[in-house]
């Protein structure tokens, strides 16, 4: 462990989003490590926020660059998280000595479609001492793509706090249940996040369609609601449950029988996690990173993307005999991408920087 090496964490804004509350969490857990962490923002958000300092009103003002350098001074190591923060970090670093560490935190080939993009892409990264890719074909990307050495790459998974996902068992179920107004004997499958076609919950809706004994609870919102509530009408009606966004995704987690995950584009989504550490059997599309926690047969089901058959298919597996795969899927969790075992990882990665 770094004994006490200073960390400055650079997110987007203040908004509620997967980045953030994984900043905010790995900020806790090397905390816990015995190194000295503070998370900052670029620009406020209006909203779901997380609770850590904006520096200016837009990401790449003058006025925010130089707060961002000025706060680069104190601290020993920086740490970029996502795309957004990238070109702020790499500018701050231009009249700092202080390097910065870039966190990867999707699928890099869909970071930059243009020439043009790619090449300010690349130049930013030659400004980080090391780069983070969540999984090896991200890490194979960044190389291929943007030119980063794969000796400057180092994988490390997103991370997620176990004890705020607890395992489920019959009377936290029916607790949950209570809680939401939900029927006690429902078997349901959750859907949770943004409501926009990449996520997919049309093809999770047309699959609940082909299950007439169960029902799918969507979670979340976003600009393809009117649209799927229509859709839902028309295939499953009385079996689609819209229960907008959640302030605790445990609840109807730990309330569900199943979870599925119909995305077309993915990076490595914490959300498969939180319901892996719960326990629930996933049914998620082969895409992004999804393999890296969705081993197909043996920690959950793996399905083509745009495929509601293939999609209704593994959720009848999970619904009737998804136990095994659970509980292989919460080890799984448990032992790869629990925050803590994310965050020592972390502070490996600093303590070699600092020699």
């Amino acid at each position: 462990m770094g004994a006490d090496g200073r960390v400055l964490q650079v997110v987007s804004s203040t908004k509620r989003r997967g980045a953030e509350v994984h900043a905010v969490d790995l900020d806790r857990a090397l905390t816990a490590l015995g190194r000295e962490v503070r998370t900052v923002a670029l620009t406020a958000a209006e909203g779901k926020t997380i609770d850590v300092p904006a520096l200016g009103t837009r990401s790449l003002a003058l006025g925010t660059i130089a707060e961002l350098r000025r706060r680069m001074r104190d601290v020993d190591h920086v740490i970029s998280h996502g795309s957004r923060s990238l070109p702020a970090c790499a500018a701050a670093q231009l009249f700092s000595r202080r390097r910065f560490v870039f966190r990867s935190i999707g699928d890099a080939v869909f970071y930059a479609r243009t020439r043009a993009r790619r090449t300010r892409v690349s130049l930013y990264l030659r400004k980080a001492e090391a780069v983070v890719a969540l999984w090896p074909e991200s890490a194979d990307a960044l190389t291929q793509r943007y030119g980063v050495p794969p000796g400057r790459i180092t994988i490390i998974p997103t991370g997620v706090p176990a004890d705020r996902f607890p395992p489920v068992d019959a009377k936290r179920r029916a607790d949950a249940r209570t809680a939401l107004g939900w029927e006690a004997d429902a078997r349901v499958v959750l859907y949770l996040g943004w409501l926009d076609p990449e996520k997919g919950a049309h093809v999770a809706i047309r699959a609940i369609a082909d299950l007439p004994d169960a029902t799918l609870a969507i979670a979340g919102s976003g600009p393809e609601r009117a649209g799927l509530e229509r859709l839902a009408s028309d295939l499953a009606p009385t079996r689609v449950r819209f229960i907008g966004p959640v302030d605790n995704a445990s609840l109807v987690m730990s309330a569900s029988d199943a979870f599925v995950l119909p995305s077309s584009v993915e990076g490595l989504p914490a959300v498969l996690i939180e319901a892996g550490l719960t326990g629930l059997p996933v049914v998620a599309t082969d895409v992004g990173a999804v393999r890296e926690v969705i081993r197909h047969e043996e920690t959950g089901i793996v399905v083509p993307p745009e495929n509601p058959t293939a999609m209704a298919a593994g959720l009848r597996v999970a619904l009737q005999d998804g136990g095994e795969l659970a509980a292989r899927l919460q080890q799984h969790c448990v032992e790869h991408f629990e925050i803590g075992v994310v965050a020592r990882a972390w502070d490996a990665l600093l303590a070699d920087l600092e020699h």
